[in-house]
């Protein structure tokens, strides 16, 4: 039986290009999707992967193939930091892109992994509807990025050494926290940091530049660092990491599609983010299983140790980040206002 960890190592070998459309007599527009995880299908595999091709075939059917989509797993069109800015010159047409990547270029994009400001999904998701979500995508439309999909993913550690449980635990340690402020967190909890996509972390903790790393649950399965780990620390019950990972588009490539492909393109994006949320929770739970069968030590944060990193965070990352700009500072007072 074809399982889901089949498809996710045979697709990291072959990267697929998913071509979608119905044929009518109109010239479709054909819109190039690009994400940084393995590629599968639309049924099996990375759920960020099959949201895309849903995606894909859903605006391809709604607009009766006048919309089309190529999907670019693995980072094969573009390499991953560089999709941002690729978007912003509308060099990309879409991407389903972790928001803080983009920290180099705009250091307010870091709000996207700012630790211990979103503690449960239904948190993060709040963002969309009050000002800190209106004030977020103001100022990326700005920057030419339109937000298609809310999309929110807790995190865990997977290490080689140690688990890493509290803050304590890290110190003398080499780990990928993701983020500027991630990276801060760890620093002042004793931790040297590397800074790394994801879909790196295999090669970093395989050849020992790396001991542990902090990504999504969805990321620890996908790219099988239970095969580079012993231990694994789980933010299903509750984590101080989440992670905004978008779907976004550039704007000035939305600007010039017709209004009605334009809704088309909002209306799936929005219908997306249950798809997402169910995803990402269903990954929560499924990442101590797939560690466990490796036969590494699986680990479980609680409120009181998630709390001690959010101390660290709040007397560090968040005044720091809070310093840059005045919009990244009114972006983290409106952060803060949403309840957990």
């Amino acid at each position: 039986m074809l399982t889901r960890r089949h498809v996710i190592v045979s697709a990291l070998a072959a990267p697929a290009i998913l071509r979608l459309g119905t044929g009518t007599a109109h010239a479709a527009t054909t819109l190039k999707i690009s994400h940084q995880f393995p590629g599968g299908t639309i049924d099996k595999g990375d759920f960020r992967d099959r949201l895309v091709r849903v995606f894909a075939a859903e605006i391809a059917k709604r607009s009766g193939g006048e919309l089309a989509a190529e999907i670019y797993p693995n980072s094969s069109l573009i390499k991953t930091n560089a999709q941002f800015s690729a978007m912003r010159k509308g060099a990309l047409d879409i991407s389903l892109y972790p928001l803080s990547y983009a920290g180099g270029e705009l250091p307010e994009t870091n709000i996207g992994l700012m630790p211990g400001l979103v503690s449960t999904y239904d948190q993060g998701l709040r963002w969309k509807n009050q000002p800190v979500g209106k004030a977020l995508t103001d100022f990326l439309a700005d920057k030419g990025i339109i937000v298609l999909t809310w999309i929110w993913q807790a995190g865990g550690v997977a290490s080689r050494s140690k688990a890493i449980v509290a803050p304590e635990d890290a110190k003398g340690l080499k780990v990928r926290g993701g983020s500027r402020e991630m990276d801060m967190v760890l620093q002042t909890a004793g931790a040297a940091v590397l800074s790394v996509p994801s879909n790196e972390l295999y090669a970093a903790m395989q050849t020992g530049a790396c001991d542990a790393g902090i990504t999504s649950s969805t990321s620890l399965i996908s790219f099988r660092l239970e095969e580079v780990a012993k231990f694994l620390t789980s933010g299903a019950a509750a984590s101080y990491w989440f992670m905004f990972e978008p779907l976004l588009m550039s704007k000035s490539i939305f600007d010039g599609l017709p209004k009605k492909q334009q809704d088309i393109i909002l209306a799936v994006g929005t219908e997306m983010e249950a798809f997402a949320k169910k995803g990402a929770q269903d990954d929560d739970i499924e990442v101590s299983k797939v560690y466990e069968k490796a036969g590494a030590k699986v680990s479980a944060l609680d409120a009181a140790t998630v709390g001690k990193w959010r101390d660290i965070a709040r007397d560090t990352a968040w005044k720091d980040y809070g310093a840059k700009t005045p919009m990244a500072a009114n972006l983290l007072k409106l952060a803060a206002e949403v309840s957990a």
